[in-house]
C-alpha cells in the first residue's frame, strides 16, 4: 500500500506538567519526513496529542495514513470517547469537562479531513518507528529547555 503514509508519534514530558516534546515521523512515497518541537509548562497527553496534530497538519487532505501510537490516551480518545464527549458537550462520563478539549477539537477537525487507521504501539519496545518519533519528542524538550 505505497499510497498509504506510514506515521509514528511520540510525546515525552520532563515533569508533568514540566517541559514537554513531541516528534512525529511521516513516510510517504518512500520519503521521510521527522517534525519535532516542544513546550515549556505542559503535560505528556498534550504532548501526544500536539505530535499526531502536528503530523496530520502536514499533510494534505484526503490522505490515507496509518497513525502509530504507543499512547493508549490518543488512541483509544480519538477511536471510540471522542464521539460520546462530543455527544456529551465535551463532558466525560462523570460530567467532568475533558481534558484538552481544545487538542481533541482539533484532532477531530484534521482525522475527519483524512483517512486514518489509528494503531497503538508498545512503547519502548524495539519498534523501529516509535523509537524515532521518542528521540524525536525529546529532541522537542531539549529545544523548550533552551528556549528558557
Amino acid at each position: 500500500m505505497s499510497d498509504v503514509v506510514e506515521v509514528y508519534t511520540d510525546g515525552a514530558c520532563k515533569g508533568n506538567p514540566g517541559a514537554g516534546g513531541w516528534g512525529a515521523t511521516l513516510l510517504r512515497a518512500g520519503k521521510l519526513e521527522e517534525l519535532h518541537g516542544g513546550e515549556l509548562n505542559t503535560t505528556n497527553n498534550r504532548m501526544e496529542l500536539t505530535a499526531v496534530i502536528r503530523a496530520l497538519e502536514a499533510l494534505p487532505p484526503g490522505t490515507r495514513a496509518r497513525v502509530h501510537t504507543d499512547s493508549q490516551y490518543v488512541q483509544l480518545g480519538i477511536s471510540g470517547w471522542i464521539q460520546k464527549w462530543k455527544r456529551n458537550g465535551w463532558r466525560t462520563a462523570d460530567k467532568k469537562p475533558v481534558k484538552n478539549e481544545d487538542l481533541w477539537k482539533r484532532l477531530d477537525e484534521l482525522a475527519a479531513n483524512h483517512r486514518i487507521e489509528w494503531l497503538w504501539v508498545r512503547g519502548h519496545a524495539g519498534n523501529e518507528g516509535n523509537e524515532r518519533a521518542d528521540v524525536l519528542a525529546n529532541l522537542g524538550v531539549a529545544q523548550a529547555l533552551k528556549k528558557n
